[in-house]
């Protein structure tokens, strides 16, 4: 397997639909690369990964 393959992404889409839901507007470019750049910070992405682990109940 390709270890390096992306299993998940989020694209401007993703955000933008988010924007659009919550701010009943899009994000401005500059908006966009505010987010993009603080995003990884938001996500717990160890516990994500885990919280998969476990919920396929995958055994050492």
């Amino acid at each position: 397997m390709n270890k390096n393959k992306i299993i998940y992404s989020i694209n401007i889409e993703d955000v933008q639909n988010v924007a659009e839901e919550e701010l009943e507007r899009k994000l401005t470019a500059k908006e966009l690369k505010l987010v993009e750049d603080k995003i990884g910070d938001c996500i717990k992405w160890y516990e994500a990964i885990l919280n998969a682990i476990y919920a396929l109940n995958i055994k050492p």
